[in-house]
């Protein structure tokens, strides 16, 4: 690169040089990979940061905040902020750059409808999760701008006083959530209880849906009423080899009495107590035998049929507890806040019970205490109704609040509250931010981000080619334009369709006095099936089998094709339409995803299948083909009643939406960004943390839910490819 660079007439100099892991070891790991244990015994290895994404929900979803946690972590490590609650980054100190690319307009929708386009993208980056839809400004929440913003946007007379229920609350009144949300009345306990769809939006667990197969239900089933008993409920966790585990649980009467309060022992690895929050610790929980399964058996019997669970963001407890309950008061939403954000019940307890909670000087939250005080504050809700909450001005308070804490560096990397921008500047940096003119955000105002603005997708790019080497944060946003809402319901029904012919196989023909019970063992064996039918309108029957994973219908074809069965040899084959011509080919990407690559080599792959179907155990196993949070995403499909093998034409408006040959088509943009994109990964530094987030999209005719991709350049030797497309 050029000593300096010339752009509008500023000059920027060259940043100082970062520490770079020496070539000549990555050429030695590459050498010597079937070796690798012997020589990491034989002679140390550099440390190398590393990512792990073992600790993923069962959903994989990500939330905004969960996101700004890991980039904050990644700027200042482990001295100044706890370690991400969903993934592992080994020897932050080693990371030597951190990359997000934004791809705006972009949700998980279109990276699995142009999945082959995304070549690079996928093979690349081994970690991948889905993030929400957007909010009103995604970068703000991914960067952890929002309360901030609100600090300085405060008027001027309120820094020197606590703001008082007058003038401006009056004007605003109306203007405030509670009183849009419930009224300026007293309402009664039912009108406080979530709504089915409400507890669908916040992902509480609830009978027949996704992930929640296993879940307990609390046989509360009675008819509630303004008089139901309320009962808070309290749950610590620890994070296991699994994920999320129930390590105590307290459940509070509505008299204020704690009638259950339970240490918990987990059934999997613990690998992270979380102590600064749980206050749970090895030897606390060494002597404990309680299990969740006993847990859950007492709650049923304690819980009367009508009983109302009231906690602060109770979807987590419950899902700690496997449990079903249809009866919740949730304060965080209860205590309704702007922009879909959430009071945390610390504030909550201090600004309407006038009470300390969680204080710094104890160890962990007291889950009892936390119990109590979401009953109590619920009981004031309904005590004295959303008008009182809201002439408290609570959004106020709690901005105001949070203004008059200290603001030297040293506290403020402290609180969990600062956003990455106020990292970066804490040890002295700033961010790099490149996006469209059009695209600028609140971010671009900031005096510690450096904003460049430029006209086209194309001078983005040209622009984070010569700007992210000067720079240890980047943000390179690219921005799309995206389908019309019609469009995108159409592309949603079409890959449902694609996913559930590619998973469904025709096997056949067989003898008229076949032993269908024979058969149908056969093919469960493969793997779980969602439905199974004979077709009778063949010269001899065949069977339909529609399962619900795609490796098990790759597992059958693979295993009883042309193979003799009831006396019959057999054809096992997918339908074949417009949506499965390409079906072998993404087959065989979909096992060069990087994430369904779990082994360090494609040997030792080969050598564990052998493993499991050498023995006489009757295992079957192939590689796999689908990312986990795809798996979560399918699950939730709604089921098609359309038999397979029904062709599907596009609609005109997708024909010629897919004729238009511009680069700022999804599908033109997936192939030809995602090369783009290769081309500079590769030109990174190693240890350079990247994130490719495709945010979703939110509109009036529904929601996508975003996507992202992540993982350190040369983390791993070999498992990148080495050319793009």
């Amino acid at each position: 690169m050029e000593p300096e660079r010339q752009r509008s007439g500023r000059t920027l100099k060259k940043g100082r040089k970062r520490s770079r892991i020496p070539s000549k070891l990555v050429g030695a790991a590459e050498a010597m990979r079937s070796r690798w244990d012997l020589e990491e015994k034989q002679q140390p290895v550099a440390k190398k940061a590393r990512l792990s994404t073992i600790l993923f929900a069962e959903n994989c979803e990500i939330t905004h905040g969960q996101l700004c946690e890991l980039l904050k972590y990644a700027v200042l490590g482990k001295s100044s902020f706890p370690k991400p609650s969903w993934c592992q980054l080994f020897h932050q100190n080693h990371l030597n750059n951190v990359v997000v690319f934004i791809l705006q307009g972009l949700s998980q929708l279109h990276f699995y409808k142009f999945y082959l386009e995304f070549g690079f993208l996928r093979k690349a980056f081994k970690h991948k999760f889905r993030l929400p839809p957007p909010s009103s400004d995604f970068l703000a929440d991914i960067i952890g701008l929002q309360k901030k913003q609100i600090i300085e946007n405060l008027p001027k007379a309120m820094e020197g006083s606590l703001p008082s229920a007058s003038s401006k609350v009056s004007i605003n009144l109306q203007k405030d959530p509670i009183i849009q949300k419930y009224g300026s009345k007293k309402v009664g306990l039912t009108r406080c209880l979530l709504t089915k769809e409400e507890m669908k939006t916040y992902h509480f667990p609830l009978q027949g849906f996704p992930n929640c197969e296993n879940f307990v239900p609390t046989k509360c089933n009675g008819s509630v009423t303004d008089n139901s008993p309320l009962f808070g409920l309290d749950c610590e966790m620890c994070l296991t080899s699994k994920g999320r585990e129930l390590t105590r649980i307290s459940l509070v009467a509505e008299g204020g009495s704690c009638v259950m309060d339970e240490l918990v022992k987990p059934d999997n690895k613990i690998v992270d107590y979380l102590t600064s929050f749980s206050g749970i610790t090895k030897k606390i929980l060494n002597p404990v035998t309680t299990k969740l399964k006993d847990v859950q058996r007492q709650l049923k019997m304690l819980l009367p049929p009508d009983a109302v669970l009231v906690g602060h963001s109770l979807d987590l407890d419950l899902r700690a507890l496997k449990m079903v309950h249809p009866y919740v008061i949730d304060t965080s939403l209860l205590y309704v806040r702007e922009h879909g954000r959430r009071f945390k019940l610390k504030f909550l307890a201090k600004a309407i019970l006038g009470k300390d909670i969680q204080c710094p000087d104890r160890l962990g939250h007291d889950a009892t205490e936390d119990a109590r005080t979401t009953l109590e504050l619920a009981r004031y809700f309904l005590k004295y109704g959303p008008k009182k909450i809201a002439e408290l001005n609570l959004e106020a308070l709690s901005s105001h609040q949070e203004s008059q804490e200290p603001r030297n560096t040293a506290e403020l990397v402290q609180q969990l509250n600062t956003s990455v921008l106020e990292c970066l500047d804490s040890v002295g940096q700033k961010l790099l931010f490149l996006t469209r003119e059009a695209d600028a955000s609140a971010l671009s105002s900031s005096q510690n981000c450096q904003t460049i603005k430029c006209l086209s997708n194309k001078e983005v790019l040209e622009q984070a080619r010569v700007e992210i080497p000067l720079f240890p944060f980047s943000i390179v946003q690219f921005s799309f334009e995206p389908f019309s809402p019609n469009l995108t319901e159409e592309m949603k029904k079409r890959i449902k369709i694609k996913w559930t012919e590619m998973s469904t196989v025709y096997a056949g023909p067989f003898n008229k006095n076949c032993n269908l019970r024979a058969l149908k063992r056969l093919f469960k064996s493969f793997g779980p099936v969602r439905s199974m039918t004979f077709v009778l309108e063949t010269h001899q029957p065949h069977l339909c089998i529609q399962y619900e994973v795609l490796e098990a219908a790759q597992l059958a074809i693979e295993s009883l094709d042309d193979i003799l069965v009831e006396g019959s040899c057999i054809k096992v084959q997918r339908p074949v339409t417009e949506l499965t011509l390409d079906c072998d080919t993404l087959v065989k990407e979909l096992e060069q995803d990087s994430e369904n690559r779990g082994f360090k080599t494609f040997s030792s792959a080969q050598r564990a299948l052998s493993i499991l179907t050498g023995k006489d155990w009757k295992l079957k196993g192939r590689h796999a083909l689908t990312p986990r949070h795809l798996h979560a995403w399918l699950r939730g499909l709604p089921r098609e009643s359309r038999l397979p093998g029904v062709r599907v034409i596009p609609p005109p408006l997708e024909q010629e939406a897919l004729q238009m040959l511009k680069v700022d088509h999804p599908k033109i943009a997936a192939w030809h960004w995602g090369r783009k994109i290769g081309k500079l990964y590769h030109n990174l530094c190693s240890g350079t943390l990247c994130l490719i987030l495709l945010p979703g999209t939110k509109s009036t005719h529904g929601s996508l839910s975003g996507l992202g991709l992540m993982g350190i350049k040369d983390e791993e030797e070999g498992t990148t490819p080495n050319t793009c497309l």
